[in-house]
């Protein structure tokens, strides 16, 4: 896969490019706003890491641009900027998903991954595991047509990766760790929202209600249970 990596701070440019070559990727750097549109065109790269402080044009005119130019190339914001608004911008520009820096190289790795296989572009559809099997393989054991990869974070739904925004993914996630347990609200603000000392608590019910509606259409239910939390319930 080809990823373009557009980033100013050089230091921050070689760490992430040679991580990013070591783990299997062909990667392309800029670091100028102005200069990456055209490397963008001309590229095509398979998934964008766009930086939004960049000299020549900010991150999100340059994002801007892309998707009135119809470019629809999957991209990751990477930025210091962290508050709820910054990321809603960026999200409403066109950015499929959002990491604050600082982040881990590992978590940019798996939505890389989990972002690239919502698109169908990271090699074949889930294999039929069960039993053993998915312990060894990294797969949490499927419920009801749904089954969560551990390795790169991304959930089947009969073997065929679920478009899901990351906030959604991160919650279905959490709750297939224990399918028809429920989990505390508390519990599951703190996987989807971590370290988000600016949002409250009652966001995760937008993003339950969110998900609730992703899932009509499958066997499972998203279910409320006042004073308790939330738990994914099969049919019957």
């Amino acid at each position: 896969m080809k990823l373009l990596l557009i980033e100013d701070n050089l230091s921050l440019q070689t760490t992430l490019a040679r991580t990013l070559v070591r783990q299997g990727f062909d990667v392309r750097t800029c670091g100028d706003g102005m200069a990456a549109f055209d490397l963008w065109r001309t590229e095509q790269p398979d998934l964008v890491l766009l930086d939004l402080s960049l000299p020549g044009q900010d991150g999100l005119t340059l994002l801007s641009k892309a998707r009135s130019a119809g470019w629809r190339t999957p991209v990751i914001v990477l930025t210091a900027r962290g508050t709820v608004g910054d990321r809603i911008l960026g999200l409403n520009t066109g950015a499929d998903d959002y990491l604050a820096k600082p982040f881990d190289l590992d978590e940019l790795e798996a939505r890389i991954k989990a972002l690239l296989r919502r698109q169908g572009q990271a090699g074949p559809t889930a294999p039929p595991l069960t039993g053993a099997q998915t312990a060894s393989a990294g797969w949490a054991p499927p419920f009801h047509g749904l089954q969560a990869d551990r390795d790169d974070g991304a959930v089947y739904l009969n073997g065929q990766p679920m478009e899901l925004p990351p906030r959604e993914l991160a919650l279905l996630r959490a709750l297939l760790t224990k399918p028809g347990h429920a989990m505390a609200k508390e519990r599951l603000f703190e996987l989807v929202f971590p370290g988000e000392l600016d949002v409250q608590t009652e966001a995760i019910e937008v993003v339950a209600y969110r998900l609730r509606k992703k899932l009509a259409s499958t066997d499972v239910q998203l279910v409320t249970l006042r004073g308790l939390g939330y738990l994914l319930k099969g049919p019957g």
